[in-house]
C-alpha cells in the first residue's frame, strides 16, 4: 500500500513539471486560473479563448523543455471563451 503522503508528493512533482497546455498542437496556454495540488490530485483550470480555438481536438500538457507529459484526444466545440477544468489523480494501481 502506498501512503497518502507519497501520493501527494508525486502529485506535487507532476505539478512542478507541467509548464503549459497546448491545444490542437498549436495554441499554447501558460497562464492558469488554478494550478494546485489537493491531497493526491493536481487541478488545472485555464481559459481557451474562442477567438483562437473553435474546436478542441487535442489537449497536451508539456514541460518547460516542450516535452509532452500527457496527450488527450477530445472533441470539445467552443462557442465562447471556455474554462477548462483538468485533473490528474495520482493513485495506486489495483
Amino acid at each position: 500500500m502506498i501512503t497518502a503522503e507519497l501520493l501527494h508528493d508525486v502529485a506535487e512533482y507532476v505539478n512542478s513539471r507541467v509548464a503549459n497546455v497546448v491545444i490542437n498542437g498549436t495554441y499554447t496556454i501558460t497562464n492558469f486560473d488554478v494550478k494546485a495540488v489537493t491531497d493526491n490530485v493536481l487541478a488545472l483550470n485555464y481559459i481557451v479563448p474562442v477567438a483562437e480555438v473553435s474546436l478542441i481536438t487535442l489537449v497536451e500538457l508539456k514541460d518547460a523543455d516542450d516535452n509532452v507529459l500527457t496527450s488527450d484526444p477530445v472533441n470539445v466545440p467552443i462557442a465562447a471563451d471556455h474554462l477548462m477544468l483538468q485533473t490528474i489523480e495520482v493513485k495506486e494501481a489495483q
